[in-house]
């Protein structure tokens, strides 16, 4: 089992900024990648970015490629996104995912076996 807890969520307006966090406990050891995901109201969850645990490969959705920035610091077992220069568009409930299937694709929602509890992102126009 891995255990995620997201924080740093909140209300900003456009063209701020937001600074994700996801800590990760439990047999994290087992995890291949990890990732972000939102849920905007009236859509259906949408990958967001993702990082490999123990790798140096990221992937990214091309709405927020150079605008957001995922990273993540294995001695704290915690990941991040850097959101910067926010839309109204990205408004959601952003979740930190991990997987520990290998070699599957880090950019599919079905492959997260695990699921924090969500934060809520705000951006106003």
């Amino acid at each position: 089992q891995v255990r995620l807890v997201e924080s740093g969520g909140g209300l900003v307006q456009a063209g701020g900024s937001l600074r994700l966090s996801c800590a990760a406990s439990g047999r994290t050891v087992s995890t291949y990648a990890v990732g972000w995901f939102r849920h905007a109201p009236g859509k259906e969850r949408e990958f967001v970015a993702a990082i490999i645990w123990r790798g140096i490969s990221t992937y990214s959705a091309d709405s927020v490629k150079g605008r957001f920035t995922i990273s993540r610091d294995n001695a704290k077992n915690t990941m991040y996104l850097q959101m910067n220069s926010l839309k109204p568009e990205d408004t959601a409930v952003y979740y930190c995912a991990a997987t520990t299937a290998y070699g599957g694709s880090p950019r599919s929602l079905r492959e997260y076996d695990f699921w924090g509890q969500g934060t809520q992102v705000t951006v106003s126009s």
